[in-house]
């Protein structure tokens, strides 16, 4: 009888795996250092989703800008267990950025869903704004262009998102002002607020602590939409139309990725789960904590996004000059 019951559960053992191996949690894979929004959003994201899709698993793998995390990703298996939170670094910066790019941006990925945009906030040392009487878009223009390399505003480091929107902020309105980077948004930060550099082209959620409390001014946000949280605030588009920036558009954004080739039915099947959590009340206000916006898309949409986003950003890397190794 012993024997009997030994071989029995011998021979359950396989299925009991593979029965452990059909419902294994999926794995998001989060390019950044835990902490950061993206990785909050992330996990509550997974949260939302754990009763309509099953476990996930949230996996921090930061390195090469975003970069590790994103090949990782590319080179798995397309069987919707494994997924990336890509964003606006890892898909449209990044591949004309760096030299040599592990992954293709567009073929090595199957788009899920947009999950949010962060808005992005052009800010003034408040105490320099006041000293050189800038209280509008209009009057920052205005100055730079009477005082070419006057002005001077910091960054996370040559090539970040904020390095960027200077860039294309000078550009478009025709003025110059000197480049200063740091060694990470925080740092930038810091160098504003001590009045080290004049301006910032900075995160909302980062910011408005500072914007509230009267140590930084806020001029315009830099997105197509204002911000739930500034609604008097204006773009950098509305408040800029007549000096050249009516195109204005840099915006932080993150989103879903499969590893290309994903069947079509898992596909739809993580769609369908990720944008009803995107939906929810819950986790909308959670993001909201974030200054996020959620923004689900179809999958194409958010294809043609990405792949507008990386023509978009293409000539801006290139007229800064940064590169990376």
């Amino acid at each position: 009888m012993a024997s009997l019951t030994t071989l029995a559960v011998a021979t359950l053992l396989p299925c009991a795996a593979l029965a452990q191996g059909v419902a294994r949690p999926i794995r998001l894979i989060v390019p950044y250092p835990p902490g950061g929004p993206l990785d909050i959003a992330a996990r509550a994201l997974a949260a939302g989703v754990k009763d309509t899709l099953g476990a996930m698993v949230v996996d921090n793998k930061p390195g090469a800008g975003g970069n590790l995390g994103a090949d990782l990703a590319a080179k798995a298996a397309p069987d919707g267990h494994t997924l990336v939170m890509g964003a606006v670094a890892t898909h449209a910066i990044n591949p004309w950025l760096f030299k040599k790019l592990p992954y293709d941006p567009l073929r090595d990925f199957t788009p899920i869903t947009r999950v949010a945009q962060v808005p992005n906030v052009l800010v003034m040392n408040a105490e320099a704004a006041q000293r050189l009487q800038i209280g509008s878009l209009a009057d920052l223009v205005a100055y730079a262009r009477k005082n070419p390399g006057k002005l001077n505003y910091g960054s996370g480091g040559n090539g970040s998102a904020g390095h960027l929107a200077g860039e294309m902020f000078k550009s478009q309105a025709g003025l110059f002002m000197v480049h200063i980077p740091y060694a990470g948004g925080n740092p930038a930060q810091l160098a504003l607020l001590a009045g080290q550099v004049d301006l910032n082209f900075d995160n909302l959620a980062t910011a408005s602590a500072n914007i509230k409390s009267g140590k930084l001014k806020a001029l315009a946000v830099t997105g197509t939409r204002r911000a739930p949280a500034l609604p008097d605030l204006p773009t950098v588009a509305e408040a800029g139309a007549r000096l050249g920036l009516a195109q204005f558009d840099v915006g932080t954004w993150f989103g879903l990725f499969a590893p290309a080739g994903l069947p079509p039915a898992e596909l739809a099947r993580l769609h369908k789960g990720f944008a009803a959590a995107l939906e929810s009340a819950e986790l909308k206000a959670r993001f909201a904590q974030l200054m996020a916006e959620p923004s689900p898309t179809t999958p194409e949409q958010f294809g043609a996004f990405v792949k507008a986003e990386l023509a978009k950003y293409g000539p801006v890397v290139k007229a800064s000059g940064a590169t990376v190794d």
